[in-house]
């Protein structure tokens, strides 16, 4: 059952960072209104809301976030049913790394394979760097329904967005990825995850 609440998300709907806040926002079944902003067009309310004018950025009453990072945090706690953090110090500490090293090796690859100012020649090598890297990491999803989890996180809402882009992307996992490319087919099945398609994402597959 949805949670009813005023709550508004500016989201760019072909963008991973504003997937990633969809994705908590379905998981949490929170009732929201979904504001789609184009790339580089932002509309006045979005730029009193936010100084830098940028997506997603939600709007709870009197209260504007932005940064995808924060915002999936202020919701885990603002909705703690079901938790996408760990209880304990340790164990939380440890998924906010894996999130920055999601962050560090692996979106930094995909922002610069769609940057439009890359060269194709770095995009190349961003692509193979990135497709190598995830099949690299393939064997740590074969223990677990989830990234390095028994539980779905926010690992895994920082994760999937881009593994759903990764046609769009130009890249293709190689047979030796199995346990990724099993990860993969679970997660996209399930019904939040599709909850929080946009159109645009849906033609990515």
């Amino acid at each position: 059952m949805a949670v009813t609440n005023r709550l508004t998300c500016y989201s760019d709907p072909a963008d991973h960072y504003s997937h990633r806040v969809r994705l908590v926002l379905a998981e949490k079944g929170v009732s929201v209104e979904i504001v789609d902003v184009e790339l580089g067009r932002c509309p006045p309310k979005l730029a009193e809301l936010n100084p830098y004018g940028s997506v997603p950025t939600l709007v709870d009453r009197d209260l504007a976030l932005y940064e995808s990072s924060v915002v999936m945090e202020y919701l885990d706690e603002r909705y703690p049913h079901p938790p996408l953090l760990p209880v304990y110090p340790v164990a939380r500490a440890n998924s906010r790394l894996l999130m920055h090293r999601i962050q560090r090796d692996w979106c930094a690859l995909v922002d610069r394979i769609l940057d439009k100012r890359s060269k194709e020649a770095e995009r190349q090598l961003a692509r193979k760097e990135l497709r190598e890297s995830l099949t690299g990491v393939s064997p740590l999803f074969a223990d677990k329904p989830f990234f390095l989890s028994d539980e779905l996180s926010l690992v895994d809402c920082c994760l999937l967005p881009i593994l759903w882009r990764l046609p769009r992307l130009g890249i293709e996992l190689p047979r030796p990825a199995k346990p990724l490319l099993d990860y993969m087919e679970r997660q996209f099945a399930r019904e939040a995850f599709q909850a929080s398609l946009s159109a645009a994402e849906r033609e990515m597959r």
